[in-house]
């Protein structure tokens, strides 16, 4: 088993409670005898689950049993309730009206106007590969008396660490606004929290994430689906003691991740932080 100093590189954790930079992650784990959500002991089969004199079997209260007398429960009082059905989605639209939210259609249409300005078949993603790497897009406040909808979107140029940020107007199709910044860091995108877990697998640093993956399972850990992952970024100001190599997040995007096996145990990556900009590992702490 690989071994750090003072904590195993990727320990798997079961039952801990899981805690990203800005991000809170609770984890229910289910004991012998309790069930996620609980937080006592379930009672034994046939005990009593409610009244104050504890009398009646699990699901039946007190006045019951003291009718039957016997302690136990009587017939059933009247007919069960028919089986819940649920309702189709109502079809979406193309657009939206008013303060509806953006839909797939729109969606995809405000990223390809954003992208059509000159220079962003220059800019990077995360992969570093051609454009920016998409952040989010959102719905813009209406303005009065104007039913225009129009969109904001969210870029992230990994070749300049700049967040670009357009306004585009959904019916004539032409941005309106564009602006860019640098030390401004939104929330990570799925994708680059999944670039993440593959420059640690790839790293020196992921050896023990792959053993203490084997170690749950008894598999070879060759891909980052096998893993459940979540994250966000890793911002300095929160922290007590930042390495040198990572003195540059806020300005480099840098994240960190919490991972667990698929419907399994956790494994313990929280001290491991990417910088997707220079696409480094470090161990802190």
């Amino acid at each position: 088993m690989y071994e750090i100093a003072r904590r195993h590189l990727g320990k798997v954790v079961a039952g801990a409670a899981m805690a990203v930079t800005g991000t809170a992650v609770a984890v229910a784990v289910g004991l012998p005898g309790v069930s996620v959500g609980e937080t006592g002991p379930r009672p034994a089969a046939g005990t009593a689950l409610g009244g104050a004199n504890g009398g009646g079997t699990a699901g039946t209260d007190g006045a019951g049993a003291a009718e039957s007398g016997t302690g136990t429960r009587g017939p059933a009082q009247g007919a069960a309730p028919p089986p819940a059905t649920v309702a189709p989605a109502a079809a979406e639209g193309r657009k939206g009206v008013g303060s509806d939210p953006l839909t797939d259609d729109e969606l995809a249409r405000a990223e390809t106007l954003a992208l059509t300005p000159p220079g962003a078949a220059a800019q990077q993603n995360v992969e570093g590969g051609r454009g920016p790497q998409h952040l989010g897009t959102g719905l813009t406040d209406p303005q009065p008396g104007d039913p225009t909808r129009r969109a904001e979107v969210r870029f992230y140029d990994y070749g300049r660490d700049e967040l670009i940020t357009r306004t585009v107007n959904l019916d004539t199709g032409k941005v309106e606004k564009s602006g860019s910044q640098r030390g401004v860091q939104p929330s990570a995108h799925p994708e680059e929290l999944r670039e993440a877990l593959e420059l640690i697998l790839a790293s020196p640093l992921g050896k023990g994430v792959k053993e203490d993956y084997e170690d749950a399972t008894g598999k070879k850990l060759t891909a980052p689906t096998q893993l459940w992952f979540n994250g966000d970024l890793y911002r300095t100001y929160r922290e007590a003691n930042v390495p040198a190599s990572l003195s540059r997040c806020g300005e480099h995007r840098c994240v960190r991740l919490v991972t667990k096996v698929l419907n399994g145990a956790w494994i313990d990556t929280r001290n491991l932080i990417v910088d997707l900009s220079a696409r480094t590992v470090t161990r802190v702490g």
